[in-house]
């Protein structure tokens, strides 16, 4: 049983909850178009923008959890067989229905985990401009053909579903990423077992809902999208479940290891996405205005809890006084408080644990030498009642710091210098993590010497912009200690389909490759 805590004075939320229809819910697993009654423990969704308790779901239990694997492989032998094109329709429709309830996901997202309320409403943004390239995709899943050595016999590849595609993410993004799997997922051909973070369940109940709504009017078989809920042992089942041959995980890199050897263990596909410690750039031939801008919007927004925050500026010394000034200007007029309020511009942390994190980092940079630019804390009295309020802080630092080396999931901001380029992009590569990095030039030679090979180690590598905001139609995902993983746009696609290579003799005769004899 679900069961909605919101008191009388969130009337507002619980209307919410009533259009999402989660306020009369009385599970927290879904086979796809049904709830699974669950008897798991207890996961508490309170929100971190005033400490309210929004809800208590069940997790599910292991009983649960094989019906819902058995189901779905049922489930895939008929959606397999479903042409492409027809696939592309149904995600079609669950973009159309994502429009519908924009507003009131976007809010719950907010309310839930604690970003703003335009950043919620872009994360649903997010979801519906990924099923519009799932639908173009559905008509693209194409192979390659290429000359056999044989005459009369045709060569070329094409590409099949893989089967069941698991999906653990993060509470940072609570909705979106999901949606970058499953959409492409479904797309070619594959059914989705989905595993949202134990910290935003109700934002899954949401989606699920909405799915279910558009799957029940299409007659898409049971199991094609399913809902499990709980904590690391649910995670650890589906990462040793050799019934699921791929497992896309969100999340901090010690976790993405642990799901990365139990799914090599079996012999499975594993796809990371994990931290990042990404840094900016500012070249003395930067506009320092327009650097300002994505400098703060990429470490503050979120309240520092993307894997793409901007967590290092590397600024050349001749203008290192001049744009920390900026910065610290910039620092001084930010507005923190409730996300749903459009005038403030840094919302809560997901919990108090969180908090803890960010202030122990503080401590431990000043222990290692760091100088405070802009003092952290923690932001106490009315409005801030829930304990999740931090100061975003500003520490002049040394790459080489250990704390500086870890991603701290808050908003956190280390600065130091550079004299020359390569110096600049030799800090910038040393670190254990490779997701996003910028560099803010109008020096053309720069910006391409940044973006070659000798330049970011990266996955994302951006002149002129930030290092947070990509567009779902490139890649994304990252190297080294991020996982290696791409989602999204390009041709992530790939990674939920398994490769088969053709040849075809259209003779009567049978030559083998490389000249090979072998007469009867």
């Amino acid at each position: 049983m679900l069961s909605v805590y919101l008191p009388r004075k969130k009337l507002h939320m619980q209307k919410i909850l009533k259009q999402l229809k989660i306020a009369k819910l009385n599970s927290g697993t879904s086979t796809g178009l049904k709830w699974l009654p669950s008897k798991g423990e207890k996961l508490h969704s309170y929100s971190p923008v005033d400490g309210t308790l929004i809800g208590t779901a069940y997790s599910t239990t292991r009983n649960d959890y094989d019906k819902v694997v058995k189901t779905a492989q049922e489930a895939f032998q008929t959606w397999r067989l479903l042409p492409a094109p027809k696939r592309g329709e149904i995600v079609r429709q669950v973009g159309d229905e994502l429009r519908k309830f924009k507003q009131p996901l976007g809010e719950l997202v907010s309310y839930e985990m604690g970003k703003s309320l335009q950043e919620g409403l872009g994360e649903v943004q997010e979801m519906i401009d990924i099923c519009d390239f799932a639908v173009g995709l559905s008509r693209q899943l194409h192979g390659l053909s290429m000359h056999s050595e044989r005459p009369g016999h045709r060569m070329y590849e094409q590409y099949h579903p893989l089967g069941i595609v698991g999906i653990i993410s993060a509470f940072n993004f609570p909705v979106a990423v999901w949606s970058w799997n499953s959409m492409l997922a479904w797309a070619c051909g594959d059914v989705c077992i989905w595993k949202p973070s134990e910290k935003t369940p109700l934002t899954a109940i949401a989606c699920q809902n909405i799915i279910q709504s558009v799957f029940k009017k299409n007659q898409v078989p049971e199991g094609v999208c399913c809902l499990i809920n709980g904590g690391r042992e649910v995670g650890e089942w589906m990462s040793k479940d050799a019934r699921i041959p791929l497992v896309s995980a969100t999340g901090s890199t010690r976790m993405g290891k642990a799901v990365a050897s139990a799914v090599a263990e079996r012999l499975g596909r594993s796809l990371l996405e994990l931290g990042g410690n990404n840094a900016i750039i500012i070249s003395s031939e930067a506009d320092l205005d327009m650097a300002l801008i994505g400098c703060v919007f990429g470490a503050v927004g979120t309240a520092g809890q993307r894997c793409t925050t901007t967590r290092r500026l590397i600024i050349h010394e001749k203008v290192y006084k001049k744009f920390t000034d900026k910065l610290v200007n910039a620092y001084n007029q930010l507005k923190i408080g409730n996300p749903l309020s459009e005038k403030n511009h840094v919302g809560p942390l997901i919990d108090k644990d969180a908090v803890q994190a960010y202030l122990n980092a503080i401590e431990t940079a000043k222990a290692e030498g760091g100088k405070m630019l802009v003092e952290g804390g923690v932001l106490k009295g009315k409005g801030y009642e829930s304990g999740c309020y931090v100061k975003p802080c500003i520490i002049e630092a040394k790459n080489t710091f250990n704390i500086v080396q870890h991603e701290t999931f808050a908003p956190i901001l280390y600065v130091m210098k550079y004299k020359t380029l390569e110096e600049a992009i030799a800090m910038q590569n040393n670190v254990p993590q490779g997701l996003s990095s910028a560099m803010m030039t109008l020096n053309l030679r720069e910006a391409e010497q940044f973006l070659s090979c000798a330049g970011s180690d990266c996955g994302i590598a951006n002149v002129n912009i930030g290092t947070s905001g990509a567009e779902i139609g490139g890649a994304f995902g990252g190297e080294k200690e991020t996982g290696g993983g791409r989602e999204s746009g390009s041709d992530a696609w790939k990674v939920y389909m398994r490769r088969q290579t053709n040849t075809i003799n259209y003779t009567n005769k049978l030559p083998l490759a490389q000249g090979i004899k072998f007469d009867l």
